[in-house]
């Protein structure tokens, strides 16, 4: 459903910091003259407008959990001749503003009442809306089973780098896969991630009664085919893709 007919109209949000995540990609903290609670998983759609009336508008999902109140997180990675994504790269900095509306999605949500074993599967920049997930079950102190598989070209790709490579407790297991190359004494996977690995994942972990894998369309239908040969039932299965359809 358009954000129009929901009622959410743009507002400006003012840049209150910026972080460094990787060589390409940064975080944008937020503040909003009308925040608005959100489910971890939507989305904000973003309008930027030329001197000259020229507009162009972007989706990013929210990184931050909704407890993170009054401010929300954007994660932006650099898209080769990407109009709003260059913008926030080479021009944005803290006090500047733009357009922003939303919070908007609602199939590809998830919070602690929702229950589980989780399951989740990113592709590169995938991982985002994953994330804001994970932050909302750590500010909650929820211990529920959940498994966050996350493809990456190398060490230098991985979002949220110190998080991620040090957070496996209170029942979460963070596994990393290198596809492009990985640095000395690595000791996770080193391939794409194919049927034999979901079935060495969930042969590993409890039974996900919640599945959500974000990413590259082709890393999407892989990922989702695959679970499905392993046995897991389509219901439970939710996806976010990216990118030209297959």
């Amino acid at each position: 459903m358009p954000a129009t007919e929901i009622g959410l109209d743009w507002q400006v949000a003012t840049i209150d910091s910026v972080t460094d995540e990787t060589y390409r990609t940064k975080t944008f903290r937020l503040s909003l003259p009308d925040w608005r609670p959100f489910r971890p998983g939507q989305h904000m759609d973003v309008r930027l407008t030329a001197p000259d009336g020229y507009q162009a508008q972007r989706s990013y999902s929210i990184a931050s959990a909704p407890e993170t109140t009054d401010v929300l997180d954007l994660t932006v990675e650099l898209v080769e001749e990407g109009e709003v994504s260059s913008w926030f790269h080479e021009v944005a900095q803290q006090g500047d503003t733009f357009e922003l509306r939303g919070p908007i999605g609602g199939p590809f949500t998830w919070t602690v009442v929702d229950g589980g074993p989780l399951l989740l599967v990113a592709g590169g920049s995938g991982v985002v809306p994953l994330m804001s997930m994970l932050r909302h079950r750590k500010a909650r102190g929820a211990s529920l089973a959940a498994v966050l598989l996350y493809s990456s070209r190398t060490i230098d790709d991985v979002f949220y780098r110190d998080e991620l490579l040090s957070t496996n407790s209170n029942g979460l297991q963070v596994i990393h896969t290198l596809t492009r190359g990985h640095p000395h004494g690595w000791t996770g996977e080193t391939r794409r991630i194919d049927q034999a690995m979901l079935t060495e994942v969930l042969a590993d972990s409890e039974s996900p009664s919640k599945v959500f894998i974000c990413g590259p369309t082709a890393f999407v239908e892989s990922v989702a085919a695959g679970l499905v040969a392993t046995g897991v039932d389509v219901s439970r299965i939710r996806t976010e893709r990216f990118g030209p359809t297959a």
